[in-house]
């Protein structure tokens, strides 16, 4: 869609119009900084911040949507960094451009990322095809940044068609980046059919594909591995709704597959899947909804990040927040009792507010 055409895009300060066309603009050094500053923008928490970030978004929002958004976890020492290197590299080799979200967990002491992702993929990260972008959880549940959907936006907007989001670990993450990207893969070690039980049932249920990384390690492991953790998802029944029968060709059945990322072995076989399950949600409509589903997701993740922010910000509640933690502290009161004293400060400003328009 020509820029011209999106109302928003007139509507900008001109900073933020002038960074929206680097963004948008032609590939390059100039776009690789604005892709940068966008997104710092975006992790911004100050308000005026926020509010630039969320008009320069709204207008690079109708230029996005056509990459393939690819969600990796597993479990520290799996070898995700080397995967998503590997694969990358991979990719580029294609023709692919290649943007990576590796969300970090956040320094208590600084608020930055810890693991330093961008470090541990030195290959893939000089690589002018490839965008990467290592992004301090801040706290956030789950370990994935409330800016994640919304930096995946601003590469998809600057043509990478390949995006790639690494989450912490195993936790509430998977769930979050399942929720924002079109295909959710498990890395597993070769020794993991050995314990299949540590293999939460919620995780496996949410994985579209399991790959056995480090097979060359262990050959025979990872055989093993393959074919216990393919019996589990048979066992699960996963991802058939309800009144679908297991051999309907239009219901994805997740597969297990074994490579070595280290080695670059497996890769090619690995992407043939993902380009099968790409072929088969687009065709029975499943590849549509989950982008709309996903899109109603995040307005309410925003709707509940807004909510509590401004709560925090509340005059009222500012004013008597100190007192009521020092009571809570001391055990002089119950932290629902003083939770519910500060929702009835908004509350009742709300009720004034609509007496008084009456």
């Amino acid at each position: 869609m020509p820029m011209s055409s999106v109302p928003a895009f007139s509507e900008l300060p001109e900073s933020e119009r002038d960074l929206a066309r680097q963004v948008l603009g032609p590939l390059g050094s100039a776009q690789r900084r604005a892709v940068a500053k966008t997104i710092t923008l975006l992790e911004s928490t100050r308000p005026d911040h926020r509010q630039r970030a969320e008009q320069l978004l709204n207008a690079l929002l109708p230029h996005s949507g056509g990459s393939f958004r690819l969600g990796i976890s597993g479990v520290p020492g799996v070898g995700k960094s080397t995967f998503i290197e590997a694969l990358g590299l991979f990719l580029i080799g294609q023709g692919h451009r290649v943007a990576v979200l590796a969300v970090d967990p956040s320094s208590s002491v600084s608020g930055g990322s810890i693991l330093g992702d961008k470090t541990r993929m030195e290959h893939l990260s000089v690589s002018p095809q490839a965008f990467i972008r290592p992004s301090p959880s801040s706290g956030t549940l789950g370990g994935v940044a409330q800016s994640t959907r919304e930096a995946l936006r601003v590469f998809e907007a600057a043509r990478y068609d390949v995006v790639i989001v690494e989450t912490v670990g195993v936790g509430q993450s998977e769930t979050a980046v399942a929720g924002m990207t079109d295909l959710f893969l498990l890395l597993q070690l070769p020794n993991a059919g050995d314990d299949l039980q540590a293999i939460k049932k919620g995780v496996m249920e949410l994985a579209d594909l399991v790959v056995i990384n480090k097979a060359d390690l262990d050959e025979a492991a990872a055989t093993r591995a393959r074919a216990q953790i393919t019996s589990a998802l048979r066992l699960f029944g996963l991802h058939g709704r309800p009144g679908q029968e297991a051999h309907n060709d239009n219901v994805w059945h997740p597969q297990v597959l074994q490579l070595s990322a280290l080695k670059g072995t497996g890769l090619a076989e690995f992407w043939d899947v993902v380009k099968r399950y790409q072929a088969l949600q687009q065709r029975n409509g499943q590849w549509q909804q989950r982008r709309l589903d996903q899109d109603q997701a995040w307005m309410w993740e925003r709707i509940d990040a807004g909510l509590k922010s401004r709560f925090k910000h509340h005059p009222q509640v500012k004013a008597a927040l100190p007192a009521l933690s020092e009571q809570v502290r001391s055990g002089k009161l119950a932290a629902s009792v003083a939770a519910e004293r500060l929702l009835a400060l908004v509350e009742g400003q709300i009720a004034s507010a609509r007496g008084a328009s009456q």
